[in-house]
């Protein structure tokens, strides 16, 4: 008989979810709009200590909506990471304009700072100064925020700090989000909560806010009828995912503690395998540790690789995947300017994302490990 599946990072309810759905049915609030978007928007600034927040159906949406407040148009030039997932960049070319995607450094895997500023000085000279920089804080592990944030002022380009994966991490105390002109959030089933799909926009502004709920709900104009002066699109939230995530949000603070206790059984139980390592911490931070992920040195082993860890795991049921591969070396972006030296390439080709869910058992994750202690020894 086949195990059960383990999955990488499902969701996990706290257990107030279901109450506050069932509210929401019991007084017929299932259209989008309702009390638990407004009371879950409210919480969630609290908790992140921003002003503004807008929930959204996804943290695409919250990018795309960011790029069109900040003026992205046909031709421009967004700065992106290029280690990360579509969804931080296809809002660009939904804007017509062009990614430029930036590698990443080897003390957090995120934007390098110095490929930043050497990315911004050549694309001016080109005389395509940037519009937007979007940075990325990877698998929950914070950028290096201060850095970044004195360039974009430097050359005065605004931010949008996407923390999609990243809720619950913190950078010299600060709950991310809050360091940009706009903070980007992901609630998608495999993130640290969920609300089954969705996200949020912050920001501190309040005229941006306001903008950001008006284009999220069709750009509709204040009539009785249906008046359209600009774009809209079907963004917000609605209140029966909104009700799942106020209820996920009560327990963010045991999930953070939760992946990191994992991470941490992780790498007590793999630290004798010398070519393991694993996603380096940011001295000024602290990541929630959504996914733990590993590097495996070739120069130290050849005969197990990644591929071939992923394979094992796969054969016992049990799901991991690659660490994401750069913008830059997707088809769809192959003619996109980049500026690297080859660290997300190698990072790819060399990592591994293990099961990480907040719901996973100590014995499943022993399991895990003795799968990959049995490879080295072999």
């Amino acid at each position: 008989m086949k195990r059960e599946r383990i999955y990488l990072s499902p969701p996990h309810m706290g257990g107030e979810e279901f109450k506050n759905v069932k509210e929401a049915f019991d007084t017929n609030w299932i259209a989008p709009v309702g009390p638990h978007i407004n009371q879950f928007e409210l919480e969630l600034q609290r908790y992140l200590d921003v002003p503004h927040c807008v929930a959204l159906t996804s943290g695409t949406a919250a990018i795309h909506l960011a790029l069109i407040i900040l003026g992205v148009e046909s031709r421009d030039e967004v700065i992106c990471s290029s280690f990360t997932f579509a969804g931080s960049c296809n809002p660009i070319v939904y804007q017509g304009a062009t990614p430029v995607f930036i590698d990443s450094e080897r003390n957090t895997w995120n934007m390098d700072p110095d490929l930043l500023e050497e990315a911004i000085r050549d694309r001016i000279k080109k005389g395509k100064k940037p519009k937007v920089i979007i940075y990325v804080h990877l698998y929950g592990m914070p950028a290096q925020v201060d850095r970044i944030v004195a360039i974009a002022d430097q050359y005065e380009i605004p931010l949008i700090e996407d923390a999609a994966e990243g809720l619950g991490s913190t950078y010299k105390g600060q709950k991310l989000g809050a360091f940009g002109a706009f903070g980007i959030l992901s609630f998608n089933g495999n993130k640290i909560i969920t609300t089954s799909g969705g996200g949020a926009l912050l920001t501190n502004n309040s005229t941006w806010s306001e903008k950001a709920k008006y284009l999220s709900t069709q750009a509709r104009d204040p009539f009785v009828h249906y008046e359209h002066s600009e774009i809209g699109y079907n963004y917000r939230l609605s209140n029966v995912s909104a009700a799942i995530g106020r209820g996920q949000l009560k327990v963010i603070d045991k999930r953070v503690e939760e992946r990191r206790a994992i991470f941490k059984r992780y790498v007590d139980g793999l630290k004798v395998i010398e070519a393991i390592s694993f996603q380096p911490e940011n001295k000024e931070g602290m990541s929630n540790r959504w996914l733990t992920t590993l590097e495996i040195d070739s120069t130290l082993t050849k005969e197990v690789t990644n591929e071939s860890i992923r394979t094992a795991l796969e054969q016992e049921n049990i799901e991991s995947r690659p660490l994401w591969k750069p913008m830059h070396k997707q088809p769809v972006y192959a003619q996109a300017p980049y500026y690297g030296s080859g660290v997300s390439e190698s990072l790819f080709n060399t990592g591994l994302c293990l099961p990480s869910g907040s719901s996973l058992t100590i014995s499943d994750q022993e399991l895990i490990v003795s799968i990959i202690n049995k490879m080295f020894k072999r």
